[in-house]
């Protein structure tokens, strides 16, 4: 918008007249001297043009320029308010892995169908899933027993195969920053480097009712409803040790000898000191 040559009236200075102009500023020739203001915002409150066309566009030009205002403004308020609750999450966080006290059975077996077997380990991350009554209904599950020293092992039984078949696929430690109390999507991401997958040779020889047993059915292999349960930490720990004694390749061996004793660490577990399985197969 050109203004050069418009005439104005200031409050203080009176009627002068604009010769010269630029992006943020202007400078008028009033009867005494010469005066430069910022622009637009001079107008409107102090400046005014006598061109009634020149100054309708004008106000278009400051309101749109209110509107930039305030927007920026939001995004500057919503800014200051997610990082409150950043800082709140974070100070959540802090407080509950310095309070946090190891329950005895803080690791996860997930039931993997065929689409969630390619799934979990493209992905490496499992979905705990839903809840299907009362408040929450419809809401994720909050794997609350999962925290830095939890392990999901993942699982599979074929069609048509008894539940004694069942065979361990893989195994990751949780995310390091990964608190299950706090979890509100339901995911359950992988460790950025503790996270094994097994081939099929090695799944076929890592049964998971070697190690597995219901304490209220100790005598039975049954999986019941739902995709996941709670196990013990020490039975969570033979998998691991047996997953040394599988893998052959010795980069792999290493990461999961690298991956036991660090399970073992998290957990407070003296690896010299593990029982040998004891699960219901082979009680049976």
């Amino acid at each position: 918008m050109n203004l050069i040559n418009k005439k104005v009236t200031h409050k203080l200075f009176g009627v002068g007249s604009i010769v010269n102009q630029n992006d943020s500023s202007i400078e008028i020739n009033f009867a005494s001297e010469n005066k430069k203001f910022i622009f637009p915002d001079v107008f409107g409150k102090h400046l005014k043009l006598h061109d009634k066309s020149d100054a309708h566009l004008l106000e278009k030009i400051l309101q749109k320029k209110e509107q930039e205002r305030k927007e920026e403004e939001r995004k500057k308020e919503e800014e200051l308010k997610q990082q409150r609750i950043n800082l709140e999450l974070r100070l959540e966080h802090e407080k509950l892995m310095n309070n946090h006290k190891l329950h005895p059975e803080s690791q996860m077996v997930f039931w993997c169908d065929k689409d969630e077997q390619t799934r979990s380990f493209s992905e490496w991350k499992v979905f705990s899933g839903v809840i299907k009554s009362g408040n929450s209904n419809g809401k994720p599950k909050k794997p609350t027993r999962l925290h830095q020293n939890s392990a999901v092992l993942l699982t599979a039984i074929d069609a048509g195969m008894p539940e004694k078949d069942r065979r361990i696929l893989g195994v990751y430690m949780v995310n390091e920053e990964f608190i299950g109390k706090l979890c509100e999507d339901g995911y359950i991401p992988a460790h950025s480097k503790f996270k094994i997958q097994l081939t099929e040779q090695e799944a076929d020889r890592l049964l998971f009712w070697n190690y597995y047993s219901n304490e209220r059915s100790p005598d039975k292999m049954t999986w019941n409803t739902g995709k996941y349960r709670y196990f013990d930490n020490l039975w969570m720990a033979q998998i691991l040790l047996d997953i040394v004694s599988l893998k052959s390749e010795t980069q792999e061996q290493e990461l999961a000898q690298q991956f036991f004793k660090h399970y073992c660490k998290m957990n407070a577990i003296n690896d010299q000191e593990l029982p040998k399985p004891n699960g219901t197969l082979l009680r049976i």
